[in-house]
């Protein structure tokens, strides 16, 4: 099933193309891998396509509607969007952070109830910060608030989950633990998983599709298997990559 979809979908920021013409479908169940060097436009695409940036050429779907049709709050319940960097100016508790991922479904001056406070524990169990609920936000680790931000995310249980470098900050533990949750609740329950990352190896072993981009707007697109060869990363990173095999596992790694 069609969840997200571009058409012509063109991206410049300060006279650089992030992409150009850009036609595709993300469907449920599918993981997708946004890989690139850093500066090309990794973030600006995720923001692009949860409408946080408006400035585009060409057309986002979100089920088959125009995102431009689309308010804010409705776009909020379908997509839910880990940002790179997080600010917190106020001195909440970590569990009021997360609840916030229930905000979209609650209406103008109501409270969250009982079934939404189940929701943000319960994603507090699954990033282990169960002990941290009453926690200040400030007192946190970088680490420690990165998965915050996912528990977030995983309260708001949209259709659609977009991660900008979810792994950075995080203990290696982490970083498999929690995209192993995001990848297998995805596929799971025809969900789209889209995620920038910066690791190759994790995307192989994670991601069922990706997106590749190349710079001056050029990409390259498709399944993991199809995209993922030595000179498509060579291409992608400019730079040399060399393929190693061992049994049943490939790693790519710097010439």
């Amino acid at each position: 099933m069609r969840l997200l979809s571009t058409k012509n979908l063109s991206i410049s920021i300060a006279g650089n193309d992030v992409c150009h013409s850009l036609n595709i479908e993300f469907n449920a169940g599918q993981i997708w891998g946004v890989l690139g060097c850093n500066g090309v436009g990794k973030t600006t695409l995720l923001h692009t396509l949860c409408k946080l940036r408006e400035n585009f050429n060409g057309d986002i779907f979100l089920n088959d509607e125009n995102i431009h049709h689309l308010k804010r709050k409705t776009i909020s319940q379908r997509i839910g969007i880990q940002l790179q960097h997080t600010e917190d100016p106020f001195p909440t508790t970590v569990l009021e952070t997360v609840l916030t991922g229930r905000h979209p479904y609650i209406s103008n001056w109501q409270w969250e109830d009982q079934v939404d406070i189940k929701k943000a524990k319960d994603a507090l169990n699954i990033v282990n910060l169960n002990d941290f609920s009453e926690r200040s936000i400030n007192q946190l680790s970088g680490g420690e608030r990165q998965r915050v931000s996912l528990a977030t995310l995983i309260a708001q249980d949209p259709d659609i989950f977009i991660l900008d470098e979810p792994n950075s900050h995080l203990d290696l533990s982490h970083q498999i633990n929690l995209l192993k949750h995001f990848t297998t609740y995805s596929s799971n329950n025809n969900r789209l998983l889209i995620m920038s990352l910066h690791d190759v190896n994790l995307a192989a072993r994670f991601c069922s599709h990706l997106l590749l981009l190349t710079g001056n707007g050029e990409f390259i697109a498709g399944k993991r298997d199809d995209i993922l060869t030595v000179n498509n990363l060579s291409h992608t990173f400019k730079y040399p990559i060399i393929k190693i095999e061992n049994q049943d596992q490939h790693l790519y790694i710097p010439q």
